[in-house]
């Protein structure tokens, strides 16, 4: 597996998370090695599939957040390392099984595992990776922080049957679907951020600090995300656009939109969601929609609001070039929609 790559000389001004990346590459390295170990095994077909996912790219944010989160807190061990690598095979794990479930075609521009080796390998494999972070947890030593991944691996796994569980049901509330991406997305990211001050043997307070800093951040990732998916306030279509739409997610653009529907626009809704009939101009039709009814800004008001939480929450560390960058990292977050 190649290192995190430093970034090239340009003109553009690198986001946060390229100026994490720089910053923790070393242990990045340090990180990186492990799981390139760890995903080793005798049965050929679990590293193959392994690596499909892992060096199909991303920024390893959640890693990446563990390691800054350990500089913030006075320096990184070998433990930060090894939770990081965990992290990443929790959320690895997650997405193999969530590619089946979804019945995606493609992640990060590639094709999906389960259309490569299967849904049950996929299923598998994904069991081996959480099986991985375990052992990887057990060898800190530290039973805090085994006890804050194994639950967030289980609040994961209950956001996603709950998302299941709600799918394509118009009378999803608010709340809910808060509960559903507070579980499913922000419970990781506020787990990577709250491992690194147990490690470090930092106090109580520290520890809810970065937690919350990781569940507001983490919120606000996955708000930005699904209004993303309906192209954010941009006027043209990307190709990514329209997953949720398409498997009748119901997401908060679409909750906002139909608090404000007559009854036509209650009737479109209930046709492509619930009923789950869609026509090719449907989505152009759902995108307008939402963004007449102000319902992709508001999702996008709510996550600057959670954003701000997180920025609010590394109030009571000392000004550090870690800490400007994980307060910039979740301004990046909102601002990723043009």
């Amino acid at each position: 597996m190649n290192a995190p790559a430093h970034i090239k000389k340009s003109d553009k001004k690198p986001s946060p998370a390229e100026r994490l990346m720089v910053m923790a590459d070393t242990d990045m390295q340090a990180v990186n090695a492990i799981i390139k170990e760890r995903m080793q095994s005798p049965v050929g077909m679990i590293p193959d599939l392994a690596e499909h996912l892992v060096e199909a790219g991303g920024k390893r944010l959640r890693p990446l957040l563990t390691i800054a989160c350990g500089h913030l807190c006075g320096g990184v061990t070998g433990s930060h390392h090894k939770l990081s690598a965990a992290v990443e095979f929790i959320h690895s794990a997650t997405l193999l099984h969530d590619d089946v479930i979804d019945e995606s075609d493609l992640r990060r521009g590639k094709k999906v595992a389960n259309r490569i080796w299967g849904n049950s390998a996929s299923i598998l494999v994904g069991d081996f990776l959480f099986a991985r972070a375990f052992n990887l947890m057990v060898e800190t030593g530290s039973l805090e922080a085994l006890d804050i991944l194994s639950t967030a691996s289980s609040i994961i796994a209950e956001g996603e049957v709950h998302q299941l569980a709600a799918l394509r049901d118009i009378h999803v509330t608010e709340q809910t679907y808060l509960e559903i991406v507070g579980a499913k997305t922000a419970a990781l990211f506020a787990a990577a951020c709250e491992v690194a001050p147990v490690i470090s043997e930092r106090s109580v307070a520290d520890r809810q600090a970065l937690k919350a800093y990781g569940q507001n951040l983490g919120l606000a990732f996955q708000l930005v995300d699904d209004a993303l998916d309906y192209g954010g306030l941009e006027a043209a279509l990307g190709k990514s656009v329209g997953d949720d739409f398409r498997e009748g997610k119901m997401t908060l653009p679409v909750i906002r939109a139909l608090e404000k529907a007559d009854k036509d626009e209650r009737a479109f809704w209930h046709r492509v969601i619930v009923e789950h009939t869609q026509n090719d101009t449907d989505l152009e039709q759902a995108v307008s929609r939402l963004r007449k009814s102000g319902a992709l800004q508001a999702t996008l008001d709510m996550a600057r609001i959670y954003a701000d939480k997180a920025v609010s929450a590394l109030d009571r560390f000392e000004d550090s070039e870690w800490k400007s960058t994980l307060e910039d990292l979740s301004d990046f977050v909102v601002s990723r929609v043009s």
